[in-house]
């Protein structure tokens, strides 16, 4: 279910057209944006790297270069302990390439997802003080491991902090009480104490700035000479890479970080990432959002989830182009895989709901005791795009039962979670999403005291469809087309536009796809003028709409199915609909193409 809103966000729209030289549209849509002053237009529209945050803004990031300088000149020992998604292996790769060019004596573990779970622990913190590490730098991870950092420390090993979750509090009589783990260095823009400008980077971000800084440092250059370097520009690209992976806000210096990574991934200087490219059938020069977050970007999940995300971190520290094919096309090969496991997960877990009454709930918890424990998360978010409720996906574990949630905009998860902490052996996480391990006898009253604890009304399951502007058909070319790319990178935070359109007739359609799931539709405004609209959402749901509301006659007649031979007088189809407009390439020819987000 959901409620369409149009965005009543005032401004001076044709003042902010005729500074910027863009359109009056094109100035509600950024000021729907949140973006308002001029400075912050200006650096929406025209922002470059040299618009970027300088890294000694981030709190302990001048005491972290210092420690590692030291031990570098000390030739000690570092072990970088990273993570196994895409955050943690572009994270890793980060800090290993940069610190091995500062002539480090460098390693690098990324826990196991099942043997070791996720950051640190004290396995981990033992094997590397048995390999004789001086230095631990953790990456994606580490806020949370106070006791794992304290044992480091009487080990007598040398612990820095890169990480960018929320830092771990007690609540006493009201009050949060933050607990930081005693690292000589705690590098994480979610510090209360940190006054770092924008605080959504995401942990490969706190990396790339901490490597650029240290090499600024090492070189006696400035940091922005060393974002222009060679090294700069690559580990640029992985920090785009990882802020689109780990879903970050494509807001402030994120956007820019993520549109100067694209273009840099055209030509790409890791012979590794060029290879998952190929695996995938990716065109580099029309590298995405869209493309790392469902196409490459999951390929090192899958490692990450049904093995080891080493061969991830293995396939971009390749110079080896023959063995960077055969690592990228393994990959590829295992989020095959993992996607025919996550539809049967993603099946069970809606059964289960539907079957058992837990679609009543506020907040879904489902139990899948056989259901591979890295899928949890994945299935977890479809189930609350399916239900649009907050779901937690849990599943057996070696050690109790391991899981993943996901939210909706209106639930803290990991507030709400911290509301009855004490039911786990372990939890952290964002706002939207958040890992938890816990004992099998606790699965039961986990989803009690959440649902017990739940503050949330009917109004916030409705989804909320934020139309930028109402707006006919008739107004899109394809100079229209093209000025809204200037809003590009589209993604989480800076959505595509959505234009909405009353009393659209379709007139015929087809089914495209080896599936036939997909809907292309001619259809036409209140003057008759007739235009192409596809639809990539859930057909099924769709064509029952249609015969609720047109008649069980009202596909035959949209599709043709008897063609000629159709009643004159069946009910034309007329819906609202919202919009965003595209441009269709076929066979060298361009055409206008609507694209259906949402109808009515």
């Amino acid at each position: 279910m959901s409620k369409w809103m149009v965005a009543a966000k005032r401004a001076d729209f044709d003042a902010i057209a005729k500074k910027y030289q863009i359109s009056p549209v094109l100035a509600r849509i950024i000021r729907n944006r949140d973006v308002i002053e001029d400075k912050d237009i200006d650096k929406y529209l025209n922002g470059t790297r040299y618009d970027l945050y300088a890294p000694e803004l981030l709190k302990d990031m001048e005491k972290a270069v210092d420690i590692l300088l030291e031990k570098i000149a000390q030739k000690k020992q570092i072990r970088i302990i990273g993570d196994y998604d895409i955050d943690g292996i572009c994270s890793t790769y980060i800090l290993y390439k940069g610190l091995f060019e500062c002539g480090a004596q460098v390693d690098t573990a990324i826990p196991h997802r099942i043997r070791d779970g996720y950051g640190l622990n004290d396995h981990l913190i033992q094997e590397a003080y048995d390999a004789g590490t001086d230095t631990v730098v953790t990456c994606d991870n580490g806020i949370a491991a106070y006791d794992q950092i304290a044992f480091a420390n009487e080990l007598g090993m040398t612990v820095i902090v890169t990480d960018h979750h929320e830092v771990p509090y007690d609540e006493v009589n009201g009050e949060r009480q933050y607990k930081i783990p005693p690292a000589k260095a705690v590098v994480d823009p979610k510090q209360e104490d940190c006054t770092y400008p924008f605080s959504e980077i995401c942990g490969a971000v706190v990396a790339y700035k901490l490597i650029l800084s240290l090499i600024a440092k090492h070189t006696k250059k400035n940091w922005q000479d060393v974002m222009e370097s060679e090294i700069g520009l690559e580990l640029l690209e992985f920090a785009a890479f990882a802020t689109i992976g780990d879903v970050m806000e494509l807001r402030d210096e994120n956007r820019i970080l993520v549109k100067s990574g694209l273009e840099l991934m055209a030509y790409t200087r890791n012979i590794g990432l060029k290879a998952l490219m190929q695996a995938t059938n990716s065109n580099p020069a029309h590298i995405k959002p869209y493309t790392i977050g469902f196409v490459l970007g999951p390929c090192l999940n899958a490692t990450g989830r049904l093995d080891s995300a080493v061969n991830a971190l293995e396939l971009f520290q390749t110079v080896d182009a023959d063995k960077a094919a055969i690592l990228a096309g393994d990959l590829k090969a295992m989020n095959d895989s993992r996607k025919d496991l996550t539809a049967k997960g993603v099946e069970e877990a809606i059964e289960q709901i539907e079957k058992t009454g837990l679609d009543k709930d506020k907040v879904l918890v489902v139990y899948l005791p056989n259901v591979h424990e890295s899928l949890a998360g994945i299935i977890a978010g479809r189930i609350r795009e399916k239900y649009y409720k907050p779901a937690f996906v849990l599943t057996r574990a070696e050690e109790g039962v391991k899981g993943s949630g996901r939210s909706i905009e209106a639930f803290h998860m990991y507030d709400e979670m911290t509301k009855c902490k004490e039911l786990y052996t372990k939890y952290g996480g964002h706002k939207l999403a958040a890992g938890l391990s816990l004992p099998e006898e606790n699965v039961e009253l986990f989803r009690r005291k959440l649902n017990e604890n739940c503050q949330l009304t009917d109004e916030d399951f409705e989804e909320k469809v934020l139309i930028d502007v109402p707006m006919p058909m008739a107004y899109v070319n394809f100079n229209f087309i093209s000025e809204l790319e200037k809003l590009e990178p589209f993604g989480n935070g800076n959505s595509k536009p959505q234009f909405a359109q009353k009393n659209v007739q379709f007139i015929s359609g087809k089914l495209l796809g080896a599936s036939h799931n997909v809907g292309k539709y001619t259809v036409a405004d209140e003057n008759g003028r007739q235009y192409e609209l596809i639809y990539f959402g859930n057909l099924e749901a769709f064509h029952t709409y249609i015969e609720t509301k047109f008649g069980s006659g009202a596909l035959d007649f949209l599709y043709q199915v008897q063609r000629g031979t159709l009643d004159a007088k069946a009910v034309p189809i007329v819906l609202s609909v919202v919009y965003y407009p595209n441009i269709n390439e076929y066979r060298g020819t361009m055409t206008l193409q609507m694209v259906m987000k949402y109808y009515q």
